[in-house]
C-alpha cells in the first residue's frame, strides 16, 4: 500500500489510548513509506494524525470540501490539499487516492464514511481494505450490530467478514496488507 486513507473526527476526546494509537499509525505509515489520506481538517483527530505524519517525516494529503475551507478549519501545512465542492467529491476522492482504508474514532461523518467505502466495497466499485481501528473498543458495539445483520439475515456472511477490526496498528495493517477482495459472484450470490 502507498496511501491510506483515514476516517476520523473533527473533534477529540482526550483519550491518551487513541493519542498513543494515532502516533503508532503515523509512525508504521512513515517507516512503510505510506502517504495519509484524510479529511483535510486541522482540528481534532484529523489534526493530529496529520501532524503526526508530518512531523515524523511523512506525506499527508487532505481533501476539503470548499465550504469547510471557508470556515478557516483546513490544514494549511499539509503535502497537498484539494478543496472540493462537495462533501460526496470528498469522499470519492478519497478513497480514489487510497489503497486502503481506516476508520478511527469519530462522530456521524466518520460513520457515513466507513459505512460508503463499506458498501462501495460490496458492491465491488472499489477493491481496497477497509478496516476499523477498535480503540478502547470504541467500535464493539457497532460490530455486534454487524454480527447481528448477519445472524438475522440482512447481511451475508462473506460481506461481514471483508471488514477488517483490531486494536492494535500492527495487526491491523497486517490484514490489510494480506486483504484479497471477494469475487462478486460471491457478495451477490443468494
Amino acid at each position: 500500500m502507498k496511501a491510506v486513507c483515514v476516517y476520523c473526527g473533527a473533534n477529540f476526546n482526550g483519550d491518551t489510548n487513541l493519542l498513543n494509537a494515532i502516533e503508532s499509525l503515523a509512525q508504521y505509515f512513515v517507516d512503510h513509506d505510506i502517504t495519509l489520506i484524510f479529511g483535510g481538517g486541522r482540528v481534532g483527530v484529523m489534526g493530529l494524525i496529520a501532524d503526526a505524519v508530518l512531523t515524523k517525516g511523512g506525506k499527508a494529503i487532505g481533501i476539503i470540501p470548499q465550504f469547510l475551507a471557508d470556515k478557516e478549519v483546513a490544514h494549511t501545512g499539509l503535502t497537498e490539499l484539494h478543496v472540493v465542492q462537495t462533501m460526496h467529491e470528498r469522499k470519492q476522492r478519497m478513497i480514489e487516492l487510497s489503497d486502503g482504508i481506516i476508520a478511527l474514532p469519530g462522530g456521524m461523518g466518520t460513520l457515513d464514511e466507513l459505512f460508503e467505502a463499506i458498501t462501495w466495497l460490496q458492491l465491488g466499485l472499489h477493491k481496497s481494505p477497509v478496516a476499523i481501528l477498535n480503540i478502547n473498543g470504541f467500535y464493539d458495539m457497532l460490530l455486534k450490530q454487524l454480527d447481528l445483520m448477519v445472524e438475522q439475515k440482512f447481511m451475508k456472511p462473506a460481506n461481514r467478514n471483508m471488514i477488517l477490526s483490531s486494536g492494535d496498528v500492527r495487526d491491523l495493517m497486517d490484514a490489510m496488507q494480506n486483504f484479497d477482495a471477494a469475487p462478486e459472484e460471491v457478495w451477490f450470490k443468494k
